[in-house]
């Protein structure tokens, strides 16, 4: 629910706003969102006995290096309409859309054995050929036996499994006979 009613902002301020002012507004909105971990930030956020003034003070107080009327506009109406709770889903979206917008992705790849760098940069060039985008890996050590390359923004999973493989072998070979 909460992805939907950011969309809908986001929708406004893509109306009003280039993709530069649009990829600033998502660091300074990615970086609103990390307070949100914050238990002791939250619960000031969402006590009702702080006033709406405030928690817009407090929030305000936090995107001032933005020096962005859009932000700050942005800031006082989500506090208006009693929607702060949905910054980190719009942060989120407002991710999605700067990498729609300008074909830009974040992956990872997940593995039990290290994977050399030139194996990423391979994997990364195929993907980019394959999406026509840009896409960068990220490496991540895992327990997955084999390897599994996940672009979220695209929505793309691929996985080599060596169990799998071993098992298809095997069933090959019993075919064989």
């Amino acid at each position: 629910m909460e992805e939907l009613i950011a969309k809908k902002y986001i929708k406004a301020l893509k109306t009003t706003s280039d993709i530069a002012s649009m990829q600033n507004i998502t660091v300074v909105f990615s970086e609103l969102a990390k307070s949100f971990s914050d238990e002791k930030f939250v619960n000031i956020l969402v006590n009702p006995h702080v006033s709406a003034k405030d928690k817009s003070d407090i929030l305000l107080a936090a995107v001032k290096p933005a020096s962005s009327d859009v932000v700050n506009n942005l800031i006082k109406l989500l506090v208006e309409n009693k929607r702060i709770e949905i910054i980190p889903a719009l942060a989120k979206e407002l991710k999605k859309y700067i990498a729609n917008s300008t074909k830009t992705y974040q992956g990872v790849v997940y593995s039990d054995s290290d994977i050399k760098t030139n194996v990423m940069t391979d994997l990364s060039n195929g993907l980019n050929k394959k999406f026509d985008s840009t896409i960068s890996l990220e490496f991540v050590k895992s327990d997955f036996n084999g390897i599994k390359v996940e672009v979220e923004g695209l929505g793309v999973e691929i996985n080599f499994s060596k169990d799998r493989i071993d098992s298809q072998i095997i069933e090959h070979i019993i075919k064989a006979i």
